[in-house]
């Protein structure tokens, strides 16, 4: 697909009469997308979602990355480092017109006047881009309360009765396949053959393409996975917690700011978090549900709060403990525990991370922040940090779906749902 014209550098905000990204609306987390679409559909305006469906070689998004665009031409998030975000702006006004989805391929590979100029892409992109209807509700519904969620779009039914654009979604709690409406077909999906995939990206937050040939017909899915955001709680109300929570925000946790004994307006001191909690470290595990998809970052800069807060985050099931201080003080709190007849043993040393964060070698308070976010988003991915020049093979992994045999399949799908 060609492209008229190509705007690099400072070029001002308008091309062709229409309104191009911000970085505002550019760089937004994914939470923040999902949420404008639940906002969208309880709206009277008609907007436009496009999907990062398939890459091949190189790209700056993986599949899964997605953009809200509107009819006034408009955008928010991001699917390319910035070299598609307003052809598809423009392409979305055929979709509006003709209110069918359409699957689009970009070609970034070439040297020729459009994409030789640094776009930072080496690689074939397909998007999908498609009215929002409806049909979305249940996945940002379950988002939105913070399930995982297994999406799936009909990309083609070669000799099938489905349509492009056709969705049904797996909750993997439930491992079964849902359709949207009363009225849909719900013998046109396989659902033995796509619940299982559903489930892996969806607990993985990935995205895939799945090729099934089903009674005669070939049927391409998009498969794409939204995991809940990881749950991240930040105990303590100095001011070094405003930048990880601000950071830790932008990169898609869902933070809540305790704080101790009152005195300081949470809320008003960190807008950025999700939720703000008055309690004490005797009550912390009564009024806050901890699980072991929870996060902790302990910065009372108060000793005995730090310990009591520790201990009774190493009563819960939360997989990271992070605490601010250096090895001494955490070592005179392994003291005050063996003390109190709570020794700590390897399982507990290993959930704990102090002093927090990555060296990078940064002391201002963002820098600092940097550092703690960086870890935490290590230890969520379940990478050991490391510089990714060092790193063998692509930057993201892809899962690896497990087709199983047909026997399998039967045995562990269940039936077809409708909403």
């Amino acid at each position: 697909m060609g492209v008229d014209t190509v705007l690099v550098g400072n070029q001002p905000n308008i091309r062709g009469g229409r309104q191009i990204m911000s970085e505002s609306t550019w760089s937004v987390p994914e939470t923040e997308v999902l949420q404008r679409i639940h906002e969208s559909l309880d709206s009277d305006g008609t907007d436009v979602l496009a999907t990062i469906v398939e890459v091949e070689g190189n790209a700056y998004r993986r599949p899964g990355a997605k953009m809200l665009l509107d009819e006034e031409g408009t955008g928010i998030g991001s699917i390319t480092a910035g070299c598609l975000e307003n052809e598809l702006i423009e392409a979305s006004d055929g979709v509006l017109e003709s209110e069918r989805p359409e699957l689009i391929t970009y070609d970034l590979t070439g040297d020729d006047d459009v994409w030789g100029l640094g776009v930072g892409c080496d690689g074939i992109i397909h998007v999908l881009l498609e009215p929002l209807t409806e049909t979305y509700r249940p996945v940002v519904t379950a988002f939105a309360a913070g399930r995982h969620v297994g999406v799936l779009t009909v990309l083609d039914d070669d000799g099938g009765p489905l349509e492009r654009g056709d969705r049904a979604y797996v909750l993997p709690d439930d491992r079964t396949l849902d359709l949207p409406g009363d009225g849909d077909d719900a013998t046109a999906w396989p659902a033995t053959d796509l619940v299982d995939p559903a489930v892996t990206l969806a607990e993985w937050g990935r995205a895939d393409v799945v090729d099934l040939d089903v009674d005669g017909r070939h049927l391409r899915v998009f498969v794409d996975g939204l995991a809940a955001p990881p749950e991240l709680l930040v105990f303590g109300t100095g001011h070094d917690v405003g930048p990880v929570v601000d950071l830790a925000t932008k990169n898609d946790f869902r933070v809540t700011v305790v704080g101790f004994r009152g005195g300081v307006d949470l809320a008003e001191r960190f807008p950025e978090a999700d939720r703000t909690v008055t309690t004490s470290p005797g009550t912390l595990r009564e009024d806050l549900t901890i699980t072991d998809e929870t996060h902790a970052v302990v910065m009372t800069h108060n000793f005995i709060d730090d310990r009591l807060t520790v201990e009774a985050l190493l009563d819960s099931p939360a997989p990271y403990i992070g605490l601010m201080g250096p090895h001494d003080r955490f070592q005179e709190m392994v003291e005050a525990f063996d003390e109190s007849g709570r020794s700590l043993d390897d399982g507990d040393l290993d959930r704990i991370y102090t002093p927090i964060g990555l060296d990078l070698g940064g002391g201002s308070p963002y820098q600092i922040a940097h550092s703690i976010v960086a870890e935490l988003l290590a230890v969520v991915n379940e990478r050991t940090p490391k510089h990714l020049r060092d790193r063998e093979g692509n930057i993201h992994e892809r899962i690896e779906l497990d087709e199983g045999s047909d026997e399998d399949r039967e045995a562990d799908a269940t039936a077809v749902d409708t909403d």
